[in-house]
């Protein structure tokens, strides 16, 4: 079946789908979300993750220039980002963690990165899950093909979809999406009547516009939804870029209030929208 990358397995999560979930990290996004909190999640290739505050300066004055590889790190100061696993190994991990999903009704969220991006192993890996009897999520920005896709959704039990930038040439410009393969992706998995719940990252400056809620409210209507999830930003992951040797341009962008949050939630609730903030 392969290998692939996967940058972390996180247990006991209760924010990325039904129940106590299992999330796997799959490795490799084409967007390029200003915000993002997973940087480490962008690349399709192994990374080095530098730990300024662990590193006692060994080997160099400066972590960035120091030629220790990671593995002999004695601090740990270095480490790699993304291990190459088998199908088989994933579902031996995720199987450690099955009495919590029979008894809360969770299972294994599959998240990234994006993992339309991964293709035919994100199909295998989501059937053998499947087989296990274990309940089945996906996080996704809803680019990628409608193969892989139509493929994936019949292992699917839900289907975590980002409505970010509506706007085709904003979503373009600033995210690197297509968002006419987004909206169809998006279409199809409601005609194949999938359980769809749309989230939307609460940006500052990108994503809480009047016109762009309003174009989220409208698509998400036209579509018969009910349900839609809002994530505030944060800050959380913003550490992680100087770690990868990334610029994070967002350093100085403030988390909305709780106030501008409830405003755009009762908003949505006059559209009949059943609105969760987090999950």
């Amino acid at each position: 079946m392969g290998e692939n990358l996967v940058f972390n397995i996180q247990r006991y999560s209760l924010n990325d789908g039904e129940g106590i979930r299992t999330i796997v990290f799959l490795k490799g996004c084409p967007l390029r979300c200003p915000w993002c909190s997973n940087p480490e999640s962008q690349s399709f290739e192994r990374e080095v993750f530098r730990r300024q505050k662990l590193c006692i300066n060994c080997n160099s004055k400066d972590i960035f220039s120091c030629g220790i590889a990671p593995n002999l790190c004695p601090t740990n100061a270095k480490s790699y980002i993304g291990d190459k696993m088998s199908i088989e190994e994933i579902v031996e991990e995720v199987k450690k963690d099955k009495v919590f999903y029979e008894t809360t009704g969770g299972g294994v969220t599959i998240s990234g990165g994006e993992p339309l991006s991964q293709g035919r192993f994100l199909v295998e890996l989501l059937k053998a899950i499947k087989d296990e009897n274990i309940h089945t999520a996906m996080e996704t920005s809803g680019f990628g093909s409608l193969d892989t896709l139509d493929k994936a959704a019949n292992y699917l039990d839900q289907i975590l979809f980002d409505l970010k930038i509506m706007d085709r040439e904003k979503a373009k410009t600033i995210l690197n999406v297509d968002m006419d393969i987004v909206k169809e992706n998006f279409k199809y998995l409601v005609k194949k009547d999938k359980k769809i719940i749309p989230r939307i990252p609460l940006i500052p400056g990108f994503t809480m516009d009047k016109q762009n809620i309003d174009d989220i409210i409208s698509f998400v209507v036209k579509n018969n939804l009910k349900e839609v999830h809002m994530l505030p930003f944060h800050q959380y992951g913003s550490s992680k870029y100087e770690a990868l040797g990334l610029e994070y341009k967002l350093i100085d962008l403030k988390p909305p209030n709780d106030e501008k949050i409830q405003e755009i939630k009762e908003y949505m609730e006059k559209y009949d929208l059943k609105v969760i903030i987090g999950g």
